[in-house]
């Protein structure tokens, strides 16, 4: 029963594995053409006309793109600048359940470690994508007050807003210069500058970005000194990300204790199963076992949000 079990998953892993190559080779769309059909109403990925598709991913993706959960699945792989659609995320994550569960049951025939293998193969491919969109999103912060400085002087050359853009995106680093280079050509393909900025916005959630972001609106309809503006902004960013760092640097201890207390139970608690699976299986074979792990959850999340809560301090 194991053995035929374990070729199933196979069987079905390798199916799901020859169908995602086959939608990929099939797709002809460009990546920025890919990346340009993100509309503002969901931030699914739509069609470009003329473009030939793969109809079963095409399918899969407007099913997963109707739902609240893939449009914010699609939003959060655009932040993390992850070149893969909707429907290629959820077959990798399949994929990968399919492959750690087959894997552990073989290894150990053990239903309990096979499932939560499969329960961290479901979450590892989330935290991932939050870990990218994490240091893509500090980079980026990093990398803003340099980049109005340039803007800044730019202005005062006499370049106009988007050729200052434009500037940003050929002498800035990643992933900061893929953003306006994203811009520029977004406005040059028919797009307001107010619509490309709001769509930059929504792929780069900083509120320093939205402070540029709307400098650079009003100055558009009631007109000012824009120069001005951005050089008051750019040292304004400047000093949050120096406080910032110094915000960090004396939270170290507290951020680390608390990720390492959260996670010293959850590692005795696989070792302990590995080295004596029937000690630990009655907490899952018992109502009372049912009662501590539950409690032990539930104290593991208590103390690691009120950690959290404390070491986060907002600038």
């Amino acid at each position: 029963m194991g053995l035929w079990l374990v070729v199933a998953l196979a069987a079905i892993g390798f199916g799901v594995m020859v169908g995602g190559v086959i939608m990929s080779r099939r797709a002809s769309r460009s990546l920025i053409d890919e990346r340009l059909g993100i509309t503002e109403e969901s931030d699914a990925l739509s069609v470009v006309p003329g473009a030939r598709q793969s109809p079963l991913g095409d399918a899969l993706n407007r099913a997963l793109a109707s739902r609240g959960l893939g449009a914010d699945l699609a939003t959060q792989l655009a932040r993390a600048d992850l070149k893969i659609t909707v429907g290629e995320f959820v077959a990798a994550t399949v994929i990968l359940i399919i492959v750690a569960g087959g894997v552990s049951y073989l290894l150990r025939r053990d239903i309990i470690l096979t499932a939560g293998v499969c329960l961290v193969a479901f979450f590892a491919p989330r935290f991932y994508v939050r870990l990218l969109r994490s240091r893509r999103l500090k980079s980026f912060d990093n990398q803003l007050a340099d980049t109005i400085n340039l803007m800044v002087n730019g202005i005062r050359a006499g370049y106009s807003v988007l050729q200052a853009m434009e500037a940003v995106s050929r002498e800035m680093g990643q992933p900061i210069a893929g953003e306006f280079e994203r811009v520029v050509q977004e406005v040059q393909l028919g797009l307001t500058l107010e619509h490309a900025l709001d769509n930059m916005l929504r792929r780069v959630p900083s509120p320093d970005l939205d402070m540029m972001i709307t400098a650079i609106n009003v100055q558009r309809e009631v007109g000012g000194n824009l120069a001005e503006v951005l050089e008051s902004i750019s040292h304004t960013i400047r000093e949050r990300v120096r406080i910032k760092g110094d915000i960090q640097a004396l939270t170290a201890y507290g951020r680390g204790a608390g990720n390492m207390l959260s996670a010293i139970p959850i590692i005795l608690s696989v070792v302990i199963y590995l080295i004596n699976p029937e000690f630990i299986k009655l907490l899952f074979t018992h109502p009372c076992g049912w009662i501590m792990v539950g409690v032990a959850v539930l104290g593991i999340i208590s103390g690691y949000l009120v950690i959290r809560k404390i070491v986060n301090i907002d600038v």
